[in-house]
């Protein structure tokens, strides 16, 4: 049964551990007096992927594959997560990426019928606040250091965005700089979701009458 979803299962392992790996190293470049390593960690370019793998499955095996997946794909990529980067990393990604996909499975459901850009678009969007929200909180902000050390740097203080007067612990910044691509690369994700659509046709009783989704 669950040998239906081992290519998603393996691409949302993938996407995961890679992020929440290159989530600890900053981008480390300049435009003009912006440092981009005050905005974004490179983890920001890769883990809007688990969004395009769970609307994919969700086209073509419903909610209750997608969900599967995204079950499957959290335990395994949290082991890999421990070994890859550290134990609060892999808490703080296990949690925020769980109920991310979860929102975005049952978001993506209910919008299905719409046309087709809506439902991976809106549905990404919003998953992706609550998955920004939810991991900068656990992996870096201060109240939950029970859950183990980070890198001093990250929590001390720096002008907002890297350009505001107004200072704030850096991994704010980050977490600002990281839904903001997140955004893009959820635009840009439809072009590839656009295409693979036409051949992740939905199977069984998830079929619908028109093919919006």
């Amino acid at each position: 049964m669950l040998s239906r979803y081992l290519p998603a299962v393996a691409a949302m392992v993938f996407v995961v551990a890679l992020s929440n790996y290159l989530v600890q190293f900053p981008v480390p470049f300049q435009l003009g007096s912006i440092h981009l390593a005050d905005l974004l960690t490179w983890g920001a370019f890769t883990y809007p992927l688990a969004f395009l793998v769970s609307d994919l499955t969700n086209r073509r095996h419903g909610p209750v594959g997608a969900r599967a997946v995204a079950l499957s794909g959290f335990a395994i990529a949290v082991l890999f997560s421990i070994w890859l980067a550290t134990p609060r990393i892999a808490v703080a990604s296990g949690t925020a990426f769980l109920l991310a996909q979860f929102l975005d499975i049952t978001i993506f459901d209910f919008l299905r019928r719409a046309t087709w850009w809506r439902a991976p678009l809106v549905s990404s969007l919003i998953g992706s606040v609550l998955d920004t929200l939810v991991f900068f909180s656990l992996a870096f902000a201060a109240p939950f250091a029970f859950l183990g050390s980070v890198d001093g740097f990250v929590g001390e203080p720096a002008p907002l965005l890297g350009v505001f007067d107004v200072q704030a612990a850096r991994w704010i910044s980050w977490a600002l700089g990281d839904f903001s691509v997140k955004i893009l690369v959820a635009l840009v994700m439809l072009v590839p979701y656009g295409v693979l659509r036409r051949y992740l046709l939905p199977s069984g009783p998830v079929a619908l009458p028109s093919e919006n989704t």
